[in-house]
């Protein structure tokens, strides 16, 4: 198969990790026999750099040709004075708008060479945890109306958490088929006790699983989610939640975890469109030193291949490559531990390409 992407380096560990994930891609294409078509792109501060913007029209032309986007990272301390229209974080609001992208997929897996940097108790942990956070990303309270008033109290500022049936629908159902690929469990959560647009959320997930008697489907307040991830966490198979929500507990989710470095991310439009990047940063402290870690865009390449693509061996035969690689005891500066075998950027993306 041919597939055409478009591939957004970015700004500081940007181009590197970006690098490596491409060169795991080509073993990929040559061991199943697919053709990859790269487009560099350019978003973020670099962006600005040389067209004054932080995201060109061209590129978003080119990325909705696409069959997927690659991005690396945007952002970095040499931008951070610019006024909030022009600051490089603006691509990818506008990436997420302009394409549609209404889903966020934010997997929070430990894995078991890598516990130690866990900061929970090995009690809590139990056998793993591989947790799926799925937060609508283009509606709520970041989209509605918002501004100042003059108040009871006198001047206030307001936003607006909105939600309408279609929004909640296409998301819980992006939940439930994910579901069906892991563990087929669902938890919903809202604050339906309190909020209204919540109490419609919580009406439409339990219409939308009448569709999907497999799965099993489970209600949490988000104050009890944010307190049984850190208690209890491998209670937890799929989260869906709204776009606030789904912000602070897929941060939470993650850093349970204990590296941000290990963690990829998704984020899907219709028709299994997508834009694939690491959660972490562009980390310019680092940038060009060979020392970042480039393991969460490499498994943002499984996650293209998987829910883009379709192509679940190649997906777990990343996924594989890196679970080998990390038993062997190599480590990037961010994840090493005593006894390891220290590397860098270039050769975990060597030896991980190796073992595909």
């Amino acid at each position: 198969m041919d597939y055409k992407l478009a591939v957004i380096p970015g700004d500081g560990i940007g181009p590197e990790i970006v690098d490596q994930a491409i060169k795991v891609l080509y073993r990929i294409g040559q061991k199943y026999g697919h053709r990859f078509e790269y487009n560099m792109l350019l978003a973020g501060g670099c962006a600005i750099d040389a067209t004054g913007k932080p995201l060109p029209e061209e590129t978003v032309e080119v990325c909705r040709k696409s069959d997927a986007v690659i991005l690396g990272a945007v952002g970095g301390y040499k931008w951070d004075t610019l006024p909030g229209h022009l600051r490089p974080e603006m691509a990818l609001l506008g990436l997420r708008g302009q394409l549609g992208l209404f889903a966020n997929l934010r997997p929070a897996v430990i894995y078991d060479e890598l516990k130690e940097a866990c900061p929970l108790k090995p009690e809590i942990i139990g056998d793993s945890i591989d947790i799926m956070v799925v937060r609508e990303l283009t509606g709520g309270i970041y989209f509605g109306e918002r501004g100042h008033r003059e108040g009871k109290l006198g001047q206030e500022a307001f936003d607006t958490e909105c939600y309408s049936v279609y929004e909640v629908e296409r998301i819980a159902r992006t939940a439930f088929e994910i579901a069906r690929k892991r563990r087929a469990k669902v938890t919903s959560v809202d604050k339906a006790n309190v909020l209204e647009s919540s109490r419609l959320w919580r009406e439409v997930v339990i219409k939308v699983s009448k569709d999907y008697p497999d799965v099993v489907l489970e209600h949490m307040y988000v104050d009890n989610a944010a307190m049984q991830l850190v208690r209890r966490p491998g209670q937890f198979d799929v989260i869906v939640t709204g776009n606030m929500f789904g912000d602070i507990l897929s941060d939470e989710a993650s850093m349970i975890t204990g590296s941000i470095g290990m963690l990829p991310s998704a984020s899907l439009g219709e028709n299994s469109f997508g834009l694939y990047e690491p959660i972490h940063g562009s980390a310019p402290d680092i940038a060009g030193q060979d020392k970042a870690n480039p393991i969460a865009t490499i498994l943002s390449i499984a996650m293209m291949l998987k829910y883009s693509f379709n192509l679940d061996a190649e997906a777990r035969n990343i996924e594989d490559a890196v679970n080998k690689v990390l038993k062997e005891g190599y480590r990037t500066g961010d994840i090493m531990s005593e006894g390891k075998t220290l590397v860098g950027t270039n050769l975990m993306g060597d030896l991980i390409a190796e073992r595909i």
